[in-house]
């Protein structure tokens, strides 16, 4: 893991697809009610449930247990301050990527080829 909110020292995650509570709590070092406990707190973890109601984990359910981990345990924010990291965080990253592909869009070299294919269609029309 890249990411500046988590440590580097956290643990690393096994090449599962799916990951049951006991496992998650084992390798966050924390009880299962704390897991049932965040989901409830944090809107964005929303792990699946199997025929039997087990709770499944994705790979991408544990990042973000790591990183709530690590905001309450380690940085000591309080619920509605690691809620409000986390929605800053995605937020910052999505308007990165707009930005970017925005800039990609409008680079020259497009802008160009687009106008010459509008005056080969005008050029059609008449």
């Amino acid at each position: 893991m890249t990411d500046p909110a988590v440590p580097t020292d956290a643990p690393e995650i096994p090449d599962k697809l799916y990951f049951r509570i006991g496992e998650v709590a084992d390798l966050l070092s924390v009880e299962p009610y704390v897991l049932r406990y965040w989901e409830s707190e944090f809107p964005t973890l929303a792990p699946k449930k199997s025929g039997t109601g087990h709770r499944l984990y994705r790979r991408k359910d544990v990042e973000l247990l790591l990183k709530i981990k690590h905001l309450l345990y380690e940085k000591r924010y309080t619920i509605e301050g690691a809620r409000q990291s986390l929605h800053n965080e995605s937020k910052g990253s999505k308007s990165k990527a707009v930005e970017h592909h925005q800039r990609e869009l409008f680079t020259p070299e497009p802008l160009t080829a687009i106008r010459s294919e509008l005056a080969a269609i005008l050029q059609l029309l008449k």
